[in-house]
């Protein structure tokens, strides 16, 4: 067993405020004595896309190694839910990708978010993530000292096709750092990580961004950090605004309900 959390920010395109209020909530978490802690999506910068191209940095860029350094300081797994990584062959691109550094500050594995944005729902939300971002091809999974996680991103999570990959390759926790609208993220938020924590088995870890951003698209985001058991019980949330959850994760619970309901034999396709 070990302690989990969740950071919940108000992301912009102050990058200087992301950071700090961002290295103040690990700090606190790595305080309570959590051995993982994950941020949301687009944890660095979340403001005009067109800004985000100019400071995409490869996965070993400054902004990245400050972050594994933090890690390495306390002595924790950390899982920045995304940044804009460098796209060597397509300069007006990048990827949005997260990075999970082990708790000597290495790069432990790095996932770059396979499904992007592209929605257009009338009276509702209009975003098209593929303008500035080039997607990823590989489902992830890492495979760590706590347990192995398979890593995901926001709009990954309407996929569950994605999840059973992740499954099949081992994994027993999924993370899911998100910066979900609020406009889908009231309807469709808590039922689609509740589905993907049951029919998975695995442990769900949610981070999500809050408020309202300084984008281009004046995006809102839904917020309610969560992290969801293997039988679908939300055990930890965040309220509204900045801050995080926290939870104690048991994957022999993990173990014991995949034994007691075992989908993956019973499976016919």
């Amino acid at each position: 067993m070990f302690t989990a959390a969740c950071i919940q920010i108000q992301g912009s395109s102050d990058v200087a405020r992301n950071l700090q209020v961002t290295e103040t909530l690990i700090r606190r978490a790595a305080a309570m004595g959590c051995a993982l802690i994950a941020t949301p999506e687009a944890t660095t910068y979340l403001g005009p896309h067109s800004r985000k191209i100019t400071l995409a940095e490869p996965v070993d860029g400054p902004t990245h190694r400050r972050l594994g350094a933090l890690a390495a300081e306390l002595g924790v797994h950390l899982l920045i839910g995304s940044v804009a990584e460098r796209a060597e062959t397509d300069p007006t691109r990048c990827h949005n990708t997260s990075l999970l550094f082990g708790p000597d500050g290495s790069l432990l594995s790095s996932y770059r978010k396979m499904h992007l944005f592209d929605v257009d729902i009338p009276g509702g939300v209009r975003f098209s993530e593929s303008d500035t971002c080039a997607p990823g091809d590989t489902p992830t999974v890492a495979h760590t000292a706590l347990g192995t996680l398979g890593l995901t991103i926001c709009y990954d999570l309407r996929f569950p096709e994605l999840y059973r990959t992740l499954v099949d390759q081992g994994a027993t926790m999924l993370t899911v750092p998100s910066a979900f609208t609020l406009m889908t993220g009231k309807d469709h938020w808590h039922a689609l990580l509740r589905a993907r924590a049951i029919e998975t088995q695995c442990y769900v870890l949610a981070p999500g961004q809050w408020g309202a951003h300084d984008d281009d698209g004046l995006r809102r985001s839904y917020g309610h950090s969560v992290i969801i058991d293997p039988w679908g019980t939300v055990i930890a949330q965040c309220s509204d605004g900045e801050g995080l959850c926290v939870a104690e994760i048991d994957l022999e619970k993990v173990a014991r309900i995949r034994q007691s309901m075992p989908l993956a034999s019973h499976r016919l396709l």
